[in-house]
């Protein structure tokens, strides 16, 4: 087995989405603070990131300042997919850097997701699809920065946004 992305025997990787495309579907019930996912991946920088664009597409992971894990050619990109869409009432959050975990239970059927803010900084805006009553409608790289969802995911920020975190409010 090549590069690839962990996704617990719990869910199904690919199903069909009712947020967008292809998803992550619990299959059997999942515990609060269990590991639903571990992303795979080569480390790549900031160039090889730009000028590989159209291999890597959405399969990268900011680990640090310039670093990415990402597929490096179309024969790994499925396998390094993980397949989580974003909700902005997430049940997935990040355990460091590449450990995905429940956030709360998750029952068998429902769509593992979590919010882009924990694990995006970069220039990028998208519109959501989550359908959740809190939908912020537009989801944007920039978000972790909101005070309101700091408070919200506080343990579940991937380390290199906790960092940010840290430095912006020391001022």
């Amino acid at each position: 087995m090549g590069v690839a992305s962990y996704i617990t025997p719990k869910a199904l990787k690919g199903t069909t989405s009712a947020i967008e495309g292809r998803g992550v579907r619990a299959v059997e019930p999942i515990a609060r603070g269990e590991v639903v996912a571990v992303k795979g991946g080569h480390i790549i920088g900031d160039v090889t990131l730009a000028s590989n664009a159209e291999v890597i597409g959405s399969s990268d992971l900011q680990i640090a300042d310039g670093l990415y894990l990402a597929a490096r050619d179309r024969s790994e990109y499925e396998d390094v997919m993980m397949f989580l869409n974003h909700s902005c009432e997430p049940n997935v959050g990040v355990a460091g850097n590449v450990v995905f975990v429940a956030i709360r239970d998750i029952s068998p059927g429902d769509e593992l997701a979590i919010d882009y803010a924990m694990i995006d900084d970069c220039d990028s805006e998208m519109s959501c699809h989550c359908g959740a009553p809190s939908c912020r409608r537009v989801v944007t790289g920039q978000d972790w920065r909101r005070p309101d969802l700091q408070e919200r995911y506080a343990p579940y920020f991937s380390w290199f946004l906790q960092q940010r975190i840290r430095l912006a409010a020391a001022g």
